[in-house]
């Protein structure tokens, strides 16, 4: 067979079998996506949350500063701003029970799990929505003149 006919074959092969070929490489990414797509930080819901914390004991922690944390924050939620997060006292020594991370949309939580994480705090996640998904779950919210 000459050379010059192998390109032809592949393009005419590519052409009678498009619909198969992009059939594979949308399942593929499909498959590949959770794996791409995830930041290394496990995130729950506040539904999730709620049981970690009643059922393991899970200690649940607002990175929001304190401003933030006096204007409503889960209820029981100890206030660890990001800043002070490293070495903190309210974190539980303890490092295998689970901390549950609360901000006020679910970004900083996600940062400070992550934070934890390499810190050894294995089972850390962060509340998918924050304080905003808390409240929309209809969970109690408390509000204080002071953190922690």
């Amino acid at each position: 067979m000459p050379l010059g006919r192998a390109p032809v074959r592949t393009v005419s092969f590519i052409l009678e079998n498009w619909p198969l070929i992009l059939l594979a490489l949308v399942s593929g990414g499909m498959l590949a996506w959770p794996a791409l797509g995830k930041s290394g930080v496990a995130r729950v819901t506040p539904a999730e949350a709620v049981q970690l914390i009643n059922r393991e004991k899970g200690v649940l922690i607002d990175v929001c500063e304190p401003a933030e944390y006096a204007s409503g924050h889960a209820a029981g939620a100890r206030n660890v701003p990001m800043s002070a997060l490293a070495g903190a006292k309210e974190l539980p020594g303890n490092k295998a029970l689970p901390v549950i991370v609360l901000c006020a949309s679910g970004v900083r939580a996600g940062r400070a799990a992550a934070m934890l994480r390499r810190a050894g705090h294995e089972r850390a996640v962060a509340v998918a929505g924050g304080n905003g998904a808390w409240r929309e779950a209809n969970l109690p919210i408390e509000k204080s003149a002071r953190s922690g």
